[in-house]
């Protein structure tokens, strides 16, 4: 790890086994397991010895890193990754992921290729496509791997695929960027200047035809436009001569064309700026940890011979996340009020340690946890720091208990020697006896007046001391049966009252309780739907994204004559906005179901709670008034 940087070098996040079988590395998963930031994940991909390392070299803002190697062999293996923090985005780390260049004929697993394009694609946000020469149809022609993405990847379980499905690829799937490499044409369309995502798009016209060559052709294009809702294209001059090139790691900036310079510039602002953090089916975001898990779980998918199911590892990743989301929500919560509580204190103050140490957890679990629909993990969040709160205010009761106890020990050893001397055991020694003790309490209040349990360990004395106090009354000589009888009921009024200031003291700890409890519900609640709407607002901004992509694609079909095309287009536009408003109508039911789920949480732990926390006085009363 570097100062000020997450790392200071690339390591490997994909790579064969000793069987072939494709594996994440642990020290990878371990820097992304430590990552709690939303992940913009970058991608490049695209065949071997294009230079595709040295323009993530430039993302991460240096000028080496990923290996760029100088020769005819490719020099990546697998998927490389390399964590920064992201320049423009604060409170984001930027994942950038170098794979294997693709068509290493030293290789000959097209398969391995494959899996290694899909794996970037589903990995990324923004997947950035590197070429050499100019996009034509030997261009495409090698990008086949788009066209297999269909047979590679399933957006949703088996039994609920739709009739489109190119808008649930759009949604999920990256931002698409060709990066031309070595480009020496003319930016023109006849004698028109064009932009170079014109350039793009021109190359993605259909051919109109049924035959089976205008399929082929047509294929990569149509896969292109279905699946990739955003495009974008750069176009770079070659960047220095052919002797420089084999020592690219070791030039400087001036080393460099100009043009090229400003272009590549001019890639990464892009990127920065455009790049979104990734998400996975339903808008979720996910963090540098969920991407390490997503990374295991699709590549186990690829392992066992099964096509990797984005709806399928949402629900994978769901289990994962959320039992890791509850446990380190709950240390998060422990460590905050252990640092913080010194015990014993007032019930006040620990309760607004517990506040702030809650509201800090169930932040870090909401970030963190996933997909978590019916609430099960956050109301298991509830419980547990409903528990560990519990416990400490019990240890609280308990530390402030026994202080009291100390003091009054203390204060009253005076008594105590006189009781045990026989010291009031004499006419009018209960007089003497009953100022002493009087006096002995004000003492004991003045020193415990702070504690939570000053007046029931008091109330505890006061009815142990009874028995020796009606025992010193019937000794006094001095006084009368009447006056006997009066100071014996005196005598139980006042332990009566005593007895009721305990009580008091534990009403208010039941009415803090209730309003921690309160509290609690408050929090989970106001937490779950920010993230709700945060969530529902991707999800709109995703689903205009892949509208308005679909609204262009109809446009242009009409355009280029493909009628045919552009009615089926209109009927997906047509199912995707049904689909939208079906989402906004479902809003509010939703939420009402979130709200009945924490209520229902509440109510499970709110009832335990206060025998445990206020009943330790009362189980002390209840011996002494049986």
């Amino acid at each position: 790890m570097a100062c000020g940087g997450l790392m200071s070098a690339p390591v490997c996040l994909i790579e064969n086994d000793e069987n072939g079988k494709l594996c994440v590395r642990k020290q990878a998963k371990d820097i992304l397991d430590g990552i709690n930031e939303p992940a913009v994940v970058v991608s490049v991909v695209g065949l071997y010895r294009t230079g595709k390392s040295y323009l993530m070299n430039r993302l991460a803002g240096q000028q080496s890193g990923f290996a760029l190697g100088s020769t005819i062999e490719s020099k990546t293996k697998g998927i490389w990754m390399w964590c920064v923090p992201h320049p423009y985005k604060e409170g984001h780390t930027l994942v950038l992921l170098d794979t294997e260049g693709l068509g290493d004929v030293e290789k000959g697993d097209e398969k391995h290729d494959t899996w290694i394009f899909c794996l970037a694609v589903l990995l990324s946000s923004t997947l950035v496509y590197n070429s050499l020469g100019v996009i034509d149809n030997m261009a495409l022609e090698k990008l086949h791997y788009v066209t297999e993405l269909t047979e590679n990847i399933r957006v949703k379980a088996e039994g609920s695929r739709g009739e489109d499905e190119s808008a649930d690829f759009m949604r999920v799937f990256p931002s698409f960027v060709w990066a031309v490499r070595d480009f020496t044409l003319e930016l023109k369309r006849g004698d028109d200047p064009i932009t170079s995502d014109e350039y793009l798009e021109g190359a993605l016209t259909l051919k109109p035809g049924n035959s089976p060559q205008t399929e082929r052709f047509n294929l990569p294009r149509r896969c292109l436009r279905h699946f990739f809702a955003v495009r974008k294209c750069f176009v770079f001059p070659r960047p220095a001569s052919t002797q420089n090139m084999r020592r690219m790691e070791e030039l400087d900036e001036e080393d460099l064309d100009s043009e090229f310079l400003e272009q590549a510039k001019t890639f990464c602002r892009y990127i920065y700026d455009n790049a979104d953090p990734k998400v996975v089916c339903g808008g979720r975001t996910i963090t540098g940890t969920a991407l390490g898990n997503l990374a295991e779980v699709y590549v186990e998918a690829i392992r066992s011979g099964e096509v990797p199911c984005l709806e399928n590892a949402v629900v994978s990743l769901a289990k994962i996340q959320n039992v890791r989301a509850v446990d380190q929500a709950l240390m998060s919560y422990m460590t905050e009020l252990l640092s913080m509580a010194q015990l014993p204190m007032d019930p006040a103050d620990l309760s607004n340690i517990h506040t702030v140490a809650e509201k800090k957890a169930i932040e870090g679990f909401v970030t963190m946890s996933f997909n978590d629909n019916d609430q099960i993990y956050q109301q298991e969040l509830m419980r547990k720091i409903h528990n560990e709160y519990e416990d400490m205010c019990l240890q609280n009761n308990q530390a402030s208990q026994m202080q009291c106890e100390a003091v009054l020990r203390e204060v009253f050893d005076t008594l105590e020697k006189g009781i045990s001397d026989g010291l009031y055991l004499k006419p009018r020694g209960y007089r003497q006896y009953r100022d002493m003790l009087a006096q002995l309490a004000k003492e004991y209040r003045a020193r415990t007046q702070s504690q939570i349990m000053c007046e029931e360990v008091l109330s505890l004395h006061l009815k142990a001391k009874e028995e020796v106090g009606n025992m010193i009354l019937q000794a006094d000589g001095s006084l009368s049966a009447a006056e006997q009888e009066k100071e014996v009921q005196r005598l139980k009024n006042e332990i009566l009252e005593q007895r009721q200031k305990g009580l008091e003291e534990q009403n208010r700890l039941q009415e803090q309780a209730f309003k921690d409890m309160q509290r609690t519900h408050d929090e989970h609640l106001n937490q779950i739907i920010h993230q709700m709407e945060r969530e529902q607002e991707r999800m709109r901004i995703d689903n205009e994204r892949v509208l308005d992509a679909k609204l262009k694609e109809k446009e242009t079909l009409l355009q280029q004559g493909f009628q045919r095309e552009a009615a089926r287009m209109q009927r997906e536009i047509d199912s995707l906005k049904a689909e939208m408003n079906e989402q906004e109508t479902s809003q509010p039911s939703t939420v009402s179901k979130v709200m009945d789920g924490i209520g229902t949480a509440a109510a499970f732990v709110l009832p335990g709670f206060i025998p445990k926390v206020a009943g330790m006085g009362l189980s002390l009363l209840s011996r002494w008034f049986r």
